[in-house]
């Protein structure tokens, strides 16, 4: 193969290294057409101030900041962090032996204690907000939520409460809204901060969770005059079946700021309530974006949004929605199936959702997608599994759709025993198995693509050279060359993915692994602040700061704005600290979906 010089190519590929600005815009809505005010406690619509000690690593791949939700109050209303605590509101007290501590908290063993070292706590909090959530790899999303969920103990320099808001509101903006409140649920409420309120509440409405409100209303309107307040105690009040409480209140309110989406929605809430004589009708006409508030509410009566107002958003909202409990498992599915594909759901999890669909719509006809999904596991005959296992993925429209289909199916492929016959399908039905984790039923296909050659071969190929435990394919420089001669110009970044893959899973020669780099003109040997701050917490073996690092290398929606020198590095560190399963899978999703 003759080495490449397109410099121009291999720039498009490599993003630059400049830092993301932190805040986006505030979606929270005016009541007031004069002086618009925010729904949210003070300081949430602040300019976003990041710590002045903390390092500041260059990341690769960085993007604008999805405008998707107003920035969290990421620092107290006053700014002084010593005196946080003596404003924090305490509504009540609990006696000590019934307090849950919080300067150990996270709900599974996760990566273990040590998952984030002794790393500082600032520094860690400013990695956190300064990830552009969601990233484009879902196996790193996957590690991620995992490292976020870890019991860890708080780090220095944070408060423990504004350590768990801190994760929490990251694993929100990663789509994780469950996991985002397993962590809130888990500090009592008169530990709460001013930081710590404001991820509650944002918890609350991504959960579609009005109750969850209730505890937080007393304290809030102890420091906040904001007008969300008033109508989360008449929505609280309206719950309790208290309904004068909850009626003057909407009235009062109604007399304050008129009626519009968002009072007219916290109403609808209120007639949700036992023995409400309230009535209301909630017309979306008139709005031209979808927000939080009005996400939370409408979804937590079962309301219908309309589709467009999903596009004013990011996709987080769409895995909000595949799990909101109050809509139907039909309206889910199209937003479960973007979650599959960015890591909320799992395998397992979709599979049910159609199941749902099933019996919601009585619909199991062969061309209902229900039907088509119980064929692929239970068919007759292989023939016919196979079959539908392919009419499932043929009816995915675009690239994350595509991807969403083998998640689907990646249960039904792994039954499909391996025979030349079906070598044609062996790609998809590998990558299939690797999109869940498969990879020891996915490796059983290794002789049929050894047996297979040229560009039949080549997409199993790929999945399988990085993907597997272990080597099962021809990893010469010679087929990694004819891979890369057949991809072309156009597979290019893809040749330069599975070159940076195997190079950091340590199975390239260094010999072979600087021939690749030359031909494919790509420098393995970058270095800059990112890297060296990998390296370092590597070092010190910090599994959850790896990955935290590892993500801000890969914040882009979309693989093909991954630079291949980057994601050696990711795939490297990984591979060093521990993770070589996290690193094979997230290898294994890129040769999938480039």
């Amino acid at each position: 193969m003759k080495p490449r010089r397109n410099k121009a190519a291999l720039a498009g590929l490599l993003l630059s290294a400049a830092a993301v600005a932190i805040g986006a815009p505030a979606l929270w809505p005016a009541f007031g057409q004069d002086s618009p005010e925010s729904l949210l406690p003070p300081g949430f619509n602040e300019p976003v101030q990041a710590p002045p000690q903390a390092p500041e690593p260059t990341q690769p791949g960085v993007r604008a900041p999805t405008d998707l939700l107003p920035p969290m109050a990421l620092e107290p209303p006053t700014g002084e962090e010593e005196t946080a605590e003596e404003e924090t509101p305490e509504p009540f007290e609990l006696p000590e032996e019934a307090r849950r501590p919080i300067d150990f908290a996270g709900p599974f063993v996760g990566y273990g204690e040590q998952a984030f070292g002794t790393a500082n706590g600032r520094y860690l909090s400013t990695l956190m907000r300064r990830l552009d959530a969601p990233i484009a790899s879902r196996w790193a999303s996957i590690a991620l939520r995992r490292a976020l969920l870890t019991r860890v103990p708080s780090p220095a320099s944070v408060k423990p409460a504004d350590w768990i808001a801190e994760r929490a509101w990251l694993l929100l903006r990663m789509g994780e809204a469950d996991g985002a409140r397993m962590l809130v649920q888990g500090v009592d409420v008169d530990r709460f901060t001013p930081k710590m309120y404001a991820v509650a509440t944002q918890t609350a409405l991504a959960t579609a969770d009005v109750a969850a409100f209730c505890p937080l209303v007393n304290g809030a309107m102890a420091f906040s005059k904001e007008r969300a307040w008033p109508l989360a105690q008449a929505m609280c009040a309206g719950l309790a079946g208290e309904q004068a409480i909850s009626s003057s209140l909407i009235n009062r309110a109604q007399g304050n700021a008129g009626k519009g989406i968002d009072l007219l929605l916290a109403e609808k809430v209120v007639g949700a309530g036992t023995n409400s004589r309230r009535a209301v009708n909630i017309e979306w006409a008139s709005v031209d974006r979808l927000n939080a508030w009005r996400f939370g509410l409408a979804s937590a009566v079962g309301l219908d949004i309309p589709e467009p107002l999903y596009a004013t958003v990011g996709p987080q909202v769409q895995a909000w929605r595949a799990r909101a409990p109050m809509l139907l498992a039909s309206a889910r599915l199209p937003s479960a199936r973007k979650a599959a594909a960015l890591g909320v759901l799992s395998s397992a999890a979709l599979v049910d959702l159609y199941g749902a669909v099933g019996e919601e719509t009585d619909e199991y006809g062969v061309e209902s997608p229900a039907g088509r999904l119980r064929a692929a596991y239970v068919a007759d005959d292989e023939e016919s599994r196979l079959s539908a296992i392919r009419a499932l993925w043929e009816e995915a429209k675009g690239r994350e759709d595509r991807y969403a289909a083998s998640v689907l199916t990646a249960r039904a492929a792994a039954r499909i025993r391996p025979s030349v016959d079906h070598a044609g399908d062996a790609g998809n039905l590998i990558a299939a198995m690797f999109s869940a984790g498969l990879d020891r039923q996915a490796i059983r296909w290794a002789p049929i693509i050894g047996q297979a050659s040229g560009s039949e071969a080549d997409a199993g190929w790929a999945v399988l050279a990085v993907g597997a435990p272990r080597p099962v394919v021809d990893l010469s420089y010679g087929r990694i060359d004819d891979f890369n001669d057949r991809a072309g110009d156009e597979g290019r970044q893809k040749a330069g993915m599975l070159a940076a893959a195997l190079a950091g899973l340590g199975r390239l020669s260094p010999r072979d692994q600087q021939r690749l780099s030359e031909d494919l003109e790509m420098p393995l040997a970058l270095r800059n602040n990112w890297t060296r701050a990998l390296d370092r917490a590597v070092a010190a073996r910090q599994t959850g700061t790896v990955l935290l690092l590892a993500a801000l290398g890969m914040q882009s929606h979309d693989w093909r704005s991954v630079s291949p020198a980057a994601f050696y590095h990711i795939i490297s560190a990984l591979h060093r600290a521990g993770l070589n399963g996290e690193a094979r899978m997230i290898a294994a999703e890129a040769m999938t979906r480039l």
